[in-house]
């Protein structure tokens, strides 16, 4: 490889948008920039006490134009385009939106522009857990376990669950809805210029663990499960797919119009689309029965194992296995935790409370300084509460957490149950109920790793991508010693960004596999945490006490 072949991969996260140029040669980032959804920046279309979160499409669409457009302008601009060979997206998922016959989200249309039954359906938007009850018992009715390859629970954060309930609340998006798509299948449409729905190809990733896709019952569940489950849903089969694409492959190339809008050639390859997690993790450069875990908001664990291993084996309770949903040619395992950086995320919230209402009231110091005052004290409360947290001596008797702030996702989905804290007391200060959240979050992930290997799955080791990996020591030491396993940690800054960037120089046929552009791309691990082994019996006895307590929440949790 002499010339230079450079590729773009777009990684659609929950609160931004990023993109990077990467040399396909080495895996050097040439630029990157990022894009903060201005109208989810302002809280629109959300509700958090009623779960709902949705994004408007021209977020999306304005994010990607301007984190595209400015990479090219920080690597040289018009000299650098003629090598980009390849764009491939990543997005959140499920997150799928109604769209008309030509595939254009409903928002988009006149008359949908502020409806937020007409966007996006945000990953953790959970309005639709009346409808994931629902298909959980309707699937036992039929011979067929159409559950089986998503461990055997659907989720409230996934496809059906979240079209159901928009069908239903909502008469004049069920009319207009022609068809239901995945983000990480859109935004491939949208570049390569799709004009009907047909056109577009469904990626395998978001097919097999969120739509109930399989090969072995030749797509998608017949439309007699569906219909019966709710006549609004009679039909929609038949505008959906049957066929799915792995991530390697081509979705179409560049169109007309995005290529004056980029600067780009029409040659540029668009591949097809997949959730961040899966691409994150080639990015993390996986290895069979290493758990990947992509840490940010909330959690996506991956595990890849050759398909032969675990033929006809079935896991319980995880979001999916799935034949070439991470890596083609191996079986994809998904599991994850519903709030990670979410959790610390409303504990920061909450502590800020007064800044938010107070500060911008106050007759000392003027509206500049308050605001000034507000984002410097808001930017110090999470590194602030972990080195406090950190000197405090570690104390089976401590405050006690469970991470269930929104809900459980994995092992077995509940999106209906709720956090708790025990253990309270008058000394019970910031750092201290801190280290209970943190420690909820450890134990979480080590509920996932436990049912992996009681499963017959062994995890072997742990690789750390994503913002918290990045940024928190504190967690990360936290997590390997209470999992007892050494913790790598990618050196990549947006490791889903060139995760997605392995798979553009693949579908582009500069690499024959992912495989080998993940060797030839990926740069290796910049920290490794090891497992404090004096800790062991400590957190063995108080995860014991985490799964006492959620025991007892679940039990008086009831679903509706």
């Amino acid at each position: 490889m002499t010339k230079d072949q450079f590729v773009i991969g777009v990684d659609y996260g929950t609160d931004s948008v990023r993109s990077v140029i990467v040399d396909t040669r080495n895996g050097n980032e040439l630029a990157s920039s990022v894009f903060l959804y201005p109208r989810w920046q302002q809280g629109l279309y959300c509700n958090a006490t009623e779960n709902q979160f949705r994004q408007h499409p021209l977020d999306y669409i304005e994010g990607l134009e301007y984190t595209i457009k400015d990479c090219i302008k920080k690597a040289g601009g018009a000299s650098v385009a003629p090598a980009i060979k390849a764009i491939s997206v990543d997005t959140t998922g499920s997150t799928p939106v109604g769209v008309n016959e030509n595939g254009v989200p409903l928002a988009l249309v006149p008359g949908f522009e502020n409806n937020p039954n007409a966007m996006f359906v945000l990953w953790k938007d959970h309005t639709g857990t009346k409808e994931a009850t629902e298909i959980n018992q309707h699937a036992t009715k039929f011979g067929i376990n159409y559950l089986q390859y998503v461990g055997g629970i659907y989720s409230s954060e996934w496809f059906w669950a979240k079209l159901l309930h928009v069908l239903r609340e909502d008469g004049k998006v069920r009319e207009a809805c022609y068809s239901w798509v995945e983000h990480c299948d859109w935004v491939p449409f949208l570049l390569s210029g799709g004009k009907h729905i047909k056109e577009m190809k469904r990626g395998r990733c978001s097919a097999g663990h969120k739509a109930l896709w399989s090969a072995e019952y030749g797509g998608l569940p017949p439309d007699e499960f569906f219909s019966l489950l709710d006549p609004v849903l009679k039909g929609f089969t038949s505008r959906l797919y049957k066929d799915t694409y792995t991530a390697d492959e081509a979705a179409g190339t560049l169109s007309p119009e995005w290529a004056i809008r980029l600067g780009l050639s029409t040659d540029v390859i668009i591949g097809v689309g997949a959730f961040d997690a899966h691409m994150g993790a080639v990015g993390g450069q996986i290895e069979p029965y290493h758990l990947s875990k992509v840490m940010g908001t909330s959690t996506c664990d991956m595990l890849v194992a050759p398909n032969a291993d675990l033929q006809g084996k079935l896991i319980k309770g995880i979001c999916g296995q799935v034949d070439g949903s991470v890596i083609p040619g191996m079986l994809g395992l998904e599991a994850g935790q519903s709030a990670f950086g979410d959790t610390y995320a409303w504990f920061k919230n909450l502590l800020s409370w007064p800044l938010n209402e107070l500060l911008g009231q106050s007759s000392i110091i003027d509206a500049k300084t308050a605001e000034a005052l507000k984002s410097e004290i808001a930017g110090k409360i999470i590194p602030e509460l972990s080195r406090q947290a950190a000197l405090l001596p570690l104390d089976e008797n401590a405050e006690l957490s469970v991470d269930w702030l929104n809900g459980r996702r994995t092992p077995d989905a509940n999106q209906l149950l709720k956090s708790a804290i025990s253990g309270l007391s008058l000394g019970s200060d910031a750092p201290r109920v801190f280290r209970a959240l943190a420690e909820s979050t450890c134990f979480g992930a080590k509920s996932i790793v436990d049912r992996f290997n009681s499963e017959g799955v062994p995890v072997k080791g742990l690789i750390g991508i994503g913002g918290v990996a990045k940024k928190s020591p504190y967690i990360m030491q936290m997590m390997a010693d209470v999992l007892q396993m050494p913790i790598r940690i990618h050196q990549f800054e947006h490791t889903c960004a060139l995760g997605a960037a392995m798979f553009a120089a693949t579908a582009a046929g500069i690499y024959p596999n992912v495989e080998e552009a993940m060797a030839a791309m990926g740069g290796g691990f910049d920290v490794e945490y090891e497992p404090d082994k004096q800790n062991a019996g400590l957190f063995s006895g108080r995860f014991k006490q985490y799964v006492e307590l959620g025991k007892y929440i679940e039990s008086h949790i009831k679903g509706e």
